[in-house]
């Protein structure tokens, strides 16, 4: 919760509603994806959540579909295909409830350490990324003329997004 507040401030700010929505419903592909290809569901959450994010930061400022259009298609294409690879799992023991709702109980030793050290990365990244993104969020143009890079700023902002939900999914959960 107190990792969320800062970047779900730039969210509202940036009318970013439906992102974190639409990296959450891909996680369930990350999970599925891990019990195929035999590795840490978490692994494949991260690489799911952070592929996602960077097609949607390279997909922004196209002018044929809105970016909420965009967002709906890529929140239900990932939590879709998540399920159907999930029913693909065969032998593999997979807990769905647990990932769509989340399980505070399942939750390790491990995991909490993984969370602890995610949200020192993300504050520091936040930390450095403050300034910038809040000329950007204001108004992009004026924070381009005063020398800001605009686009990795949105990139970074989007990354980090991406990480918070990744790491926050066990707990919370996807939906």
């Amino acid at each position: 919760a107190a990792l969320a507040a800062p970047l779900g401030c730039f969210v509202v700010w940036r009318r970013m509603a439906y992102f974190g929505e639409t990296i959450a419903y891909s996680g369930l592909l990350g999970v599925a994806l891990g019990f195929i290809l035999g590795i840490d569901p978490t692994i494949g959450v991260f690489a799911v959540c952070i592929t996602i994010a960077l097609l949607l930061a390279a997909l922004q400022g196209q002018s044929v579909l809105p970016e909420d259009t965009l967002l709906g298609i890529l929140a239900h294409v990932g939590l879709a295909s998540g399920l159907i690879l999930a029913t693909l799992t065969g032998g593999a023991r997979l807990d769905l409830m647990g990932y769509l709702f989340g399980d505070i109980l399942a939750v390790s030793v491990a995991d909490v350490a993984w969370i602890w050290a995610g949200a020192v990365a993300i504050y520091a990244a936040f930390y450095w990324l403050w300034r910038p993104l809040l000329a950007v969020s204001v108004h992009e143009e004026l924070a381009a003329a005063e020398g800001v890079n605009v686009r990795l700023v949105r990139i970074a902002y989007i990354l980090l997004i991406a990480v918070a939900v990744a790491l926050a999914m066990k707990v919370v959960g996807i939906l």
